[in-house]
Order: structure tokens, then C-alpha cells, then sequence
């Protein structure tokens, strides 16, 4: 009984995902696929008249091809960013987790605090002016990894705690100093974890919309390309539906390619020993 009580609530949920995800997308791609005038119905039928080779060519020369520069602008947030959240979040979480100190209870607040707390956008962009990064790349790679690191840390010290002392202790009387033990014997142990982390944020950093609309004003980034098909008075859903399906292609096949290892990075740290 309990057995057809699970595969019963499997199928349901099943289903509800179906409902939930591939609907829509179904939805966006038929869309791409009418002209202007049919598209315009928002009507979930099969087009008429296919138009997605059209669709395409619009929208990918559009704006003297604004969207493949919003490709390489978003590719090169993605991967600095991400880089250096990896990084310093690895680094942040080993020494929470091995060297405790009085200062651990501040620090982890302020980690938590990074998740709860909103982003300030006007005093944010007062500080970037200060520094002379605002509306500029290197501005916005430093937004995304000061707003990404909490969940980084988060993530890592959850793993790092799951890996024995033992290893620390041999590095230590093989002589490896601090970098050499984190860089050589800790850093490869955390591949899992790694992993989630490039995929999650690499996701978050590529879909971005509202950092690239604040902190970065005259450079396209593939979500503010959106722009360029809908406005106050009218709305080409043809190429919108088609301009989303482009940048929806390289989250979706990073999550398709990588699930397993999301999974596994983010339940390694659940359970100690």
C-alpha cells in the first residue's frame, strides 16, 4: 500500500513538472516558430506558416547584431564571475571550517546577512562611482561575486566539514604549507561541490537582469536584449519568444549535461561522516 502511495504521488509529480516547465517552453518555442501577425494571437496552436528561420535571422542581426556582442559581454561576466566566486568561496569556507575562532560568529552573521538582506542599488552605485567602476564590465563582475558569495560559502564549508582532518594533518608533516595544503590536497576533494556551484551560478550570473539593467547602462547583456522586441506600445512576440529561446539554450543544456552532479554537490554536506 504504501508502495502505490509512492509511485502514485511520483506520477503526480511528474505531471505538476510537466505542467510547470514543459508547457512553457512548448509555448515559447511554437511561438518562435509563426510570423508577426500570427504570433500576435498568443494562442497555444501549431503555426500555420513556419517563420523560424526568419524569426532567427532578425533577431540575431538586429541592432547591428547587438545580441552576439550581448553573448560575448554575458559569456565573459559568467566566467570571471563565477571564477572568482569559486575561488574565494573555497577559500572562506575552509578556513570557517578549520580554523574556528571567536571571529567565526560575526563572520558567518555577515555570510547570512548576503542571502537576507537586500541589495542597496543607490548606495551601491554611489560606491562603484567612487571607485570608478560603475557602467563599466569589471563593475558589474565585482556586483555579481559580492552578491553570489554567500551561497558559495555557504555550499563549500558545508562540504569541507565532511572531509577528515587526517588528510590536513599528513599534508602538514609532508611540510605543505597553508596555500600548498588548500591548493593541492582540499581544492581537488571539493570537485562535486565545485561543480554545483559553476553550474548554479553560472545560470544565475547568464540570467541576470536586474544587476546588467542597474549597474551596467549602455552594454548589452543577453537579458537586456529583450529590449529590443517589446516597448509601451507594441510587441514583436515573434522575435521576443525567439530571442528568449536563443538565451535559454546554454542554461538548460549546462543543467541538462551536469544534473547528476548538482544533486550530488548539493546533498554532499547534508550528512556528516
Amino acid at each position: 500500500m504504501i508502495a502505490v502511495r509512492r509511485n502514485i504521488t511520483g506520477i503526480i509529480a511528474i505531471v505538476v513538472a510537466l505542467i510547470v516547465f514543459i508547457v512553457p517552453f512548448s509555448f515559447i518555442l511554437l511561438t518562435a516558430m509563426k510570423p508577426q501577425q500570427e504570433a500576435s494571437l498568443l494562442q497555444f496552436s501549431w503555426p500555420e506558416q513556419f517563420a523560424f528561420f526568419e524569426n532567427l535571422v532578425e533577431v540575431v542581426s538586429a541592432r547591428d547584431f547587438m545580441l552576439i556582442w550581448a553573448f560575448i559581454n554575458s559569456t565573459i561576466l559568467t566566467v570571471v564571475s563565477v571564477t572568482l566566486m569559486v575561488i574565494f568561496s573555497a577559500m572562506v569556507g575552509w578556513v570557517l571550517q578549520r580554523r574556528p575562532s571567536r571571529l567565526n560568529p560575526l563572520i558567518n552573521f555577515l555570510v547570512l546577512s548576503g542571502l537576507i538582506i537586500p541589495p542597496a542599488v543607490v548606495p551601491t552605485i554611489w560606491v562603484l562611482q567612487g571607485l570608478e567602476l560603475f557602467g563599466n564590465l569589471p563593475g558589474l563582475i565585482l556586483i555579481e561575486v559580492a552578491f553570489g558569495l554567500s551561497f558559495c560559502v555557504l555550499m563549500f564549508r558545508a562540504f569541507i566539514s565532511t572531509i577528515p582532518r587526517e588528510l590536513d594533518e599528513a599534508a602538514t608533516i609532508d611540510g605543505a604549507g597553508p596555500l600548498r595544503l588548500f591548493f593541492t590536497v582540499a581544492f581537488p576533494l571539493l570537485k562535486s561541490v565545485i561543480v554545483t556551484v559553476i553550474v548554479v551560478q553560472s545560470v544565475f550570473v547568464f540570467n541576470d537582469f536586474q544587476n546588467p539593467l542597474y549597474f551596467l547602462p549602455g552594454e548589452p547583456t543577453v537579458q537586456l536584449t529583450l529590449y529590443n522586441f517589446s516597448s509601451q506600445f507594441s510587441t514583436q512576440w515573434n522575435l521576443l519568444f525567439t530571442n528568449i529561446l536563443l538565451i535559454t539554450i546554454p542554461p538548460l543544456v549546462m543543467y541538462i549535461f551536469f544534473q547528476k552532479q548538482i544533486v550530488a554537490g548539493m546533498t554532499s554536506g547534508a550528512v556528516k561522516g
